[in-house]
Parts: C-alpha cells; sequence; structure tokens
C-alpha cells in the first residue's frame, strides 16, 4: 500500500517544502499540485475540503491536506500525509530553537524571503480563477463573492470571520428550494472512536496539569506545555496569525504578571518569542508548526535532550486535535451531503471560499511595494504576472517558482 501511494506521498513532500504564504495561497498551491498537476481531487471536492475544514478549530491547511490523504487511501495514509506535510517546516522551526542563542537577532536577516508575498499573490490569483469558473454560477453565488471579499478583506485578522462567512453563506443558497429538490437519503452509520480519544485527551491533559500545578510536581513543564498546547490546537479558529499571539500571552506575558509568577511556570522570553514568530512567516509549511519552536523554547533550560522532547511535544500537541476533529466530523459531513440542505449549501460554501481568496490577494497586496516604480516593484510585479503565467499555461513544478523568487531576494 505505501508503496503504491509513493507518488502522492512525494508530491505532498514537494508541497511542503514550497508552501509559503500561509493558508491562502496553500490551498492554490494544492490547485496546482493534487488538482491540475495530477488529478488526485477534483476542483469541486478541493473547495469543499477546504470549506469544510474552515469550520473546524485548527490548523485548515493541515486538515485540508490530510483529507486528500484520507480520500486516496483511509485514515492510514491520511497520517502519512499529515506526517510528511508537518515534518519539514517542524524540524526547521525546532531547529531553530537550538540555534537562536548563537544568532545575533538584530543581524537576522530574511531578505531572501522579500519576493515570496508577490509569489503568493501570483499563486491566490491562480487558484482564484480556476475556482471561480466551477463556484460562480449565478446571481446569488455573485452577491456571496462580494459580500464575502468585502467582509474578509476589512476584519481580516478577526478569526471567527472565515468560519462565520461559511456558514451564512451556505444559509443564503437555501433561501430557495426549487433548484435541488430533496430525496430519500438513508444515513451511515458514524465511528465515534476518535472523538473520543480527541476528548478523553483533553481532560486527561486538563486534569493532570491542575494536579502537577496544585501539588507542584517538580518538572512538571512537560506535562503542562502538552496541555497548554493541546488546548489552543482545540480552540483556535482563525489560522497561525491567531495562534501566534495565544503562545505569546500564554508564555510570554502571563508568566510576568504577579499573580501568575511561580518558579516552575513556562516562561519563554519576549524577544526570543517575537523572533520565532517572525521566522515561521519566512518558512514553507504549516503556520502551526511555530509550537515546535515554542516546545523547544519551553524546555530549553532543562538541556538538549529535554529541549529535543520539547520539539516533539509541541509537534505533536498542536496537530493532533486537528487531525481527530476532521477525521470525526468528515464522514458525518459526508453523510449530510446526501441531504438536499447541505448540497444547497455547498453552493454558497463554494462561492464564499472564492470571495475569501479574493480578499487574500487585496490583504497581502497593500503590503507589497508596486507602485513606487523602482527596482523592487517592477521586480514585485512581474513576479506576481510570471508565476499566474507559469502555473496558467506551462507544467513547470512549484518548487522551481519558489526557487527562482529566493534566488532573486538574495542577489536583488
Amino acid at each position: 500500500m505505501i508503496l503504491r501511494h509513493i507518488p502522492f506521498l512525494k508530491n505532498v513532500f514537494m508541497y511542503s517544502i514550497t508552501a509559503f504564504g500561509g493558508p491562502q495561497a496553500h490551498i492554490a498551491m494544492m490547485m496546482k499540485i493534487f488538482v491540475h498537476k495530477t488529478p488526485y481531487v477534483t476542483e469541486e471536492e478541493l473547495l469543499e475540503y477546504n470549506a469544510f475544514c474552515q469550520l473546524l478549530p485548527g490548523a485548515s491547511s493541515t486538515q485540508t491536506v490530510t483529507l486528500i490523504g484520507y480520500k486516496r487511501g483511509g485514515v492510514f495514509l491520511a497520517i502519512l500525509t499529515l506526517l510528511v506535510w508537518i515534518t519539514p517546516a517542524c524540524i526547521l522551526m525546532g531547529a531553530f530553537s537550538f540555534l537562536l542563542p548563537y544568532i545575533d537577532q538584530k543581524a537576522l536577516r530574511v531578505d531572501i524571503f522579500k519576493f515570496i508575498p508577490a509569489m503568493a499573490v501570483g499563486f491566490l490569483i491562480y487558484g482564484s480563477i480556476s475556482a471561480f469558473n466551477i463556484s460562480i454560477k449565478n446571481y446569488i453565488t455573485w452577491i456571496i463573492l462580494i459580500v464575502c471579499t468585502l467582509a474578509t478583506f476589512l476584519l481580516f485578522k478577526s478569526p471567527w470571520i472565515f468560519p462565520s462567512l461559511i456558514v451564512l453563506s451556505g444559509v443564503a443558497t437555501n433561501i430557495s428550494k426549487k433548484r435541488i429538490p430533496q430525496t430519500e437519503a438513508k444515513p451511515r452509520k458514524i465511528k465515534w472512536w476518535n472523538i473520543w480519544l480527541f476528548a478523553i485527551l483533553f481532560i486527561i491533559a486538563g486534569v493532570t496539569s491542575e494536579t502537577a500545578r496544585k501539588q507542584n510536581w517538580e518538572n512538571r513543564q512537560p506535562i503542562s506545555l502538552f496541555e497548554n498546547i493541546y488546548r489552543m490546537g482545540s480552540i483556535v479558529f482563525g489560522g497561525g496569525h491567531v495562534l501566534m499571539p495565544m503562545l505569546y500571552e500564554q508564555f510570554s506575558v502571563r508568566p510576568d504578571i504577579v499573580k501568575y509568577k511561580n518558579p516552575n511556570v513556562i516562561r519563554i522570553n519576549k524577544e526570543d518569542m517575537m523572533t520565532g514568530i517572525g521566522i515561521v512567516r519566512a518558512i514553507p509549511g504549516p503556520v502551526f508548526s511555530i509550537a515546535s519552536f515554542t516546545g523547544g523554547m519551553a524546555l530549553q533550560k532543562f538541556g538538549p535532550k529535554v529541549q529535543f522532547i520539547g520539539c516533539i511535544i509541541g509537534s505533536i500537541s498542536i496537530f493532533l486535535p486537528s487531525v481527530l476533529l476532521v477525521l470525526f466530523f468528515f464522514p458525518i459531513w459526508i453523510n449530510l451531503k446526501k441531504y438536499a440542505v447541505i448540497y444547497r449549501s455547498l453552493e454558497g460554501i463554494n462561492a464564499a471560499v472564492v470571495g475569501i481568496m479574493i480578499a487574500a490577494i487585496l490583504f497581502i497586496i497593500k503590503d507589497i511595494s508596486l507602485f513606487s516604480f523602482g527596482v523592487i516593484s517592477v521586480a514585485n510585479a512581474a513576479i506576481i504576472l510570471s508565476t499566474f503565467l507559469l502555473l496558467k499555461f506551462t507544467r513547470i513544478y512549484s518548487p522551481f517558482i519558489v526557487s527562482g523568487c529566493l534566488l532573486l531576494g538574495y542577489f536583488l
């Protein structure tokens, strides 16, 4: 089974080392790699997976690519897909927690990544056009597209904007019931094991951490680290840019508040945490890999072996809730799709996804120099255009486009 899926896992790995730009750009890269280059899923399925994952807490890009693996080969391949996707970013961020003390943070330069936002815009334009052609078909989807674009752009940093728009868009396309009538549907049996595992881990981690705190267990930091990060991974909506302030508040701000001061509390220097938050934006892969860096920094004072364990704890505890939730709720979603109310909702949901992608283009592009008519502005415009054209009209692999942008950032 593994040998049969090696080509797919190879594509996942290539995606993992070139997926810059955050969740919205990631979906555009998935469109190129998993739909157009090699048709593992259809455009409709990819948009549906992405919209479904936006309704759940956790890492939406990670959940989406995990579902692609789930469709290809069930739970086993879904887990392998998850590991291949998160491993490069987690290794990089975990290693950075070891290297940080030896780096002059003020001299830390990431100029090599300065054209990555422009490249991400090119990917987003490509993905938006592809999704537009299959999602915007009538007046109601046009209205949803415009409203979602404006609302997302204005409230991009709100963690509730994405699930709210998706739910409301699904409701909007259910106002009329004439186009898609209800047919008889037989519900399928639901497997409860993974949601029970999610809940049991949540309860055990919370109870154990609280007991360790009250009884002041010696070296209780690994237990607290798992509980804190697992809890955040279970409740965070809005992706990595919402998770990072939560980690910063928990490990850098809260320990300095007088009533929380305790020698056994996990404490990460504010400057170190902000440096990690900056560098995770400049590497490929899931932004949730910031938890690998956080885990390493949290246990740094206990020596390299325990620090390495901290990186592992951070990596597992942040992604485990995402995968347990998505693998539990997705079969329920497939079951519900038999009902016309859900099928009608997909029309609005897909239109909302396109609106969110267009808003992401506007949100990123406002911070890119395009109109100063200098060398960097011209280069940014050229990269946006050339990225879109290469994706649209050639079969050039995404890693080559990313490599070209990195080289350009190095020399310019």
